[in-house]
């Protein structure tokens, strides 16, 4: 008889977060490969605006895994994280003499996926 493990992923998905995609990043680098719960801490105590969105990314995917799939979710470990670039929100300035100069506000796409801990 042969024994399977499974290899479940769950996934959280976040589109059209009104933040640079660079910014965002640098917030993703530090939570990378890690624990859920070392996740949370970090995220909990970085001085950056972009952890709010990703601290709520981060307990949507959580949640995701106890009620679909009935996991712990101390057993759960950031096993994938990505920032992509969404669209611009177009914008213009009034400037001098009647011309409207344009501003681009970025997005991001924040999706999360998440991992079994195996002991």
């Amino acid at each position: 008889m042969e024994t399977r493990t499974y290899n479940t992923k769950v996934r959280a998905l976040a589109k059209h977060i009104r933040m640079s995609p660079h910014k965002v990043r640098r917030v993703v680098n530090q939570i990378r490969g890690r624990s859920y719960e070392q996740a949370l801490m970090i995220l909990e105590f970085m001085p950056y605006r972009a952890c709010n969105p990703i601290l709520k990314i981060l307990s949507s995917a959580a949640a995701n895994a106890s009620n679909n799939f009935g996991l712990s979710k101390t057993s759960l470990f950031i096993s994938e994280i990505q920032v992509n670039k969404g669209t611009f929100l177009k914008r213009f300035q009034p400037r001098a003499q009647g011309r409207g100069y344009p501003i681009h506000k970025p997005t991001c796409h924040i999706t999360i996926v998440m991992g079994i801990i195996s002991r």
